[in-house]
């Protein structure tokens, strides 16, 4: 696809107004706190997995609910005090795999907590937690982008999201990381879990997301004929009556406005022909992100986005904050 969203000019400084309701902080606290009240139990078990620079543990925690989320957990086996950690959240329909598959952050000196995303896990890679939320949730398009989308108290990211915020706590819970040194990362679907994070849990140093999915649903719906979108689009072809309850859910979850609330350094990317997430979705985020920040631009990239450039990026970035 070409270019086919606002002229570049135009998207450095696209700030659409942000359609927040008015309960949004006392939503995501309440929700939090009610996650808090179960112990977070996070376990740290060795994966036995045969490798001899890095030590592999098979994680589980209390996310919401005190629902068990499960992840990988590595380290570098050689290292000389607390580390700061990376946490990192999943692309859409993908789980956690192998540790084998996240050698990268350990490799370069970090502890590294990846989180397994909630019923997905078979689109690309294999997954190990499942969603405990079925009751209730109504009907939906296949996928997980309408799930329990008649209300903010059943709808799938606010599972999503919540096990994020706990994930970071389950992070900060191993004896070998720096709690004041966290930083979040992500892609597509997991940059949008990474700005909830940042805005959920605003004392992280960093955050990294790549191509960022979960940001501006409305305009997202309105120009993208792609997947995952489309799942809201093909919801509201059928709930004709429902649309204006469907954006009021989705306002809750909205990168937008919850990365407004963030502190964290950010350092974004967006591909200029992403027809997934489209750039104006991803400068929508960026312009109102509340922390410092910067952005990598792919003028000629889709989703893929930077790819390994962007990489070198990120671990420039964190040096540069921890050097």
């Amino acid at each position: 696809m070409a270019f086919f969203d606002y002229p570049f000019e135009q998207l450095k400084t696209y700030r659409p107004v942000r359609e927040e309701p008015p309960d949004f902080d006392d939503f995501w606290a309440r929700t939090l706190a009610q996650a808090r009240q179960h112990p977070l139990n996070a376990s740290f078990r060795s994966a036995n997995v045969k490798l001899y620079t890095v030590e592999a543990y098979d994680v589980t925690f209390a996310g919401y609910d005190g629902q068990p989320v499960r992840g990988w957990f590595l380290i570098p086996a050689h290292r000389n005090g607390k580390l700061p950690c990376v946490v990192e959240y999943l692309g859409y329909g993908g789980g956690r795999g192998f540790p084998t598959d996240w050698l990268l952050w350990s490799s370069a000196g970090y502890a590294h907590l990846v989180m397994d995303t909630r019923g997905q896990g078979s689109a690309w890679s294999t997954g190990d937690t499942p969603d405990y939320e079925p009751a209730g949730s109504g009907p939906q398009f296949p996928g997980f982008m309408t799930r329990g989308i008649a209300s903010p108290e059943t709808y799938y990211y606010r599972r999503v999201f919540t096990d994020a915020a706990r994930a970071i706590e389950a992070a900060r819970a191993h004896p070998a990381v720096d709690p004041s040194r966290i930083a979040i990362c992500g892609g597509s679907q997991g940059g949008g879990i990474t700005l909830a994070a940042s805005g959920l849990i605003p004392d992280v140093v960093a955050a990294m997301p790549d191509v960022p999915f979960l940001c501006h649903y409305r305009r997202a719906t309105e120009i993208s004929d792609a997947q995952p979108y489309q799942e809201i689009v093909k919801y509201c072809q059928v709930h004709r009556d429902q649309i204006d309850n469907v954006f009021h859910t989705l306002s809750y979850f909205d990168g937008v406005n919850l990365g407004a609330r963030a502190k964290a350094k950010a350092l974004f990317s967006v591909g200029l022909m992403d027809e997934v997430c489209p750039p104006s979705t991803v400068y929508a985020a960026y312009n109102h992100y509340g922390g410092p920040k910067e952005i990598n631009v792919y003028r000629y990239n889709h989703h893929e986005g930077g790819g390994s450039f962007q990489v070198s990026h990120k671990l420039e970035f964190l040096n540069s904050i921890w050097a």
